[in-house]
């Protein structure tokens, strides 16, 4: 029996993404040498004091029970010292902050909360996947919206309203883009808000890049907005910030009504955090914070690195201005192949693997998602085996 007998698996198309890790792990598991630009996995370990706080909770007797679904305290707290000093943002770590592991699960669990079966939210194109399929897998139908923020963003907005039935009742949001690594401004957010409160609109802002951006361009967020905290919630990571991807640790903050759902539904669904990595993000968030700006310099670092040497190899990378990302068109003489047949070739032919565009939405089709995971030397490496694919290709 297939389990396309059940109601939400026929919902879900194949995962396109697993496709080419599955043909990465293959290709690795026969020997060869892959560099890998596919999954946006940060490479380098968190700082010492916070493995160290780790250890020392995890010796408690104490602290192996269940832990509180919505987060210690303190971790609440810490969460809404980073807004105020990093946003100038005041929020109350009782009403206004929830831990969740890591913003997909926040996400996710966020779409159970607030959507029933046939509403309708609307969603970029292309997104990364739990901006679309959470709400999917929750019952929810997706009207698409573009993810440039130009002014056919706004009339996307303008004619969903005007047109679906019923009326959207949530929005997502993220920028930094997962793909596009496109950024807004604050007077996009303002325009967001208002549009949200005149449409009673809830917004979902995923912020997972905050701290990600480059060229001395600080991200913003929507709650910077004087009364976003009225429509909106915004939901961040731990995960590139510290490089605690595994640890899974993020937060939602915002919009108190939002939250006391989100805190509602965890409380059914989950014990929290295990309570030494909760104390361990404390310890990140409260600590010394030169790590932060130390990796936000390492990823530059790699862009710069990235889109000099595959210019130089015949493939013209646009320079992402946030995130770990690079968002690239196909390179000339490819365009007809399609994203997921380009990067097995990529894979099978240069030992190098990115994200096929397709697995992000329709609207990615034509592109591939790099991820500056790894050194600058393995950056330059991919260069190479790309350029001599190139020329073999267009021999």
């Amino acid at each position: 029996m297939s389990d396309e007998q059940f109601y939400r698996m026929r919902r879900l198309p194949p995962y396109v993404i697993a496709e080419v890790n599955a043909m990465r792990h293959a290709a690795r598991a026969a020997g060869r040498d892959i560099i890998d630009l596919g999954m946006g996995n940060p490479d380098h370990p968190p700082p010492q004091h916070v493995i160290d706080k780790l250890c020392e909770v995890a010796g408690k007797a104490s602290a192996h029970g269940y832990s509180q679904s919505r987060g210690i305290p303190g971790l609440r707290k810490a969460q809404a010292n980073y807004y105020a000093r990093r946003f100038g943002v005041e929020l109350d770590p009782e009403r206004e902050v929830v831990v969740t592991m890591g913003s997909k699960e926040g996400l996710s669990s966020m779409a159970t909360a607030i959507v029933a079966p046939g509403d309708v939210v609307l969603a970029p194109s292309p997104s990364y996947p739990i901006h679309t399929y959470g709400f999917i897998i929750a019952g929810a139908t997706i009207r698409s919206v573009p993810t440039t923020p130009n002014e056919e963003y706004w009339d996307a907005l303008d004619q969903a309203m005007a047109y679906t039935s019923p009326r959207p009742s949530v929005l997502v949001v993220n920028y930094p883009s997962n793909p596009t690594a496109e950024t807004v401004d604050l007077a996009f957010y303002e325009r967001l808000v208002k549009w949200a409160r005149e449409n009673e609109v809830w917004v979902l802002s995923d912020l997972a890049y905050s701290e990600l951006y480059y060229d001395g361009k600080p991200t913003r967020s929507i709650l910077e907005v004087p009364g976003a905290k009225e429509v909106a919630v915004e939901f961040t990571s731990m995960s590139k910030t510290y490089s605690m991807a595994g640890w899974r640790m993020g937060f939602a903050v915002g919009n108190p009504t939002l939250i006391a759902a989100l805190t509602r539904v965890k409380s059914y669904l989950d014990y929290g955090a295990f309570t030494p990595i909760q104390a361990a993000a404390c310890a990140a968030l409260n600590g010394p914070q030169d790590i932060v700006e130390e990796n936000r310099l390492r990823y530059q670092r790699r862009r710069d690195v990235m889109v000099e040497s595959f210019t130089r190899a015949g493939w013209e990378i646009p320079s992402p201005p946030a995130s770990m990302f690079a968002w690239a068109p196909l390179p000339p003489g490819f365009e007809h192949m399609g994203s997921l047949d380009f990067s097995k070739q990529l894979l099978e032919q240069a030992g190098v693997a990115v994200a096929a565009g397709i697995g992000y939405g329709e609207e990615g089709e034509g592109y591939v998602r790099i991820a500056m995971v790894e050194n600058e030397q393995r950056i330059r490496q991919a260069a190479r085996n790309i350029k001599r694919f190139l020329q073999r290709s267009n021999a």
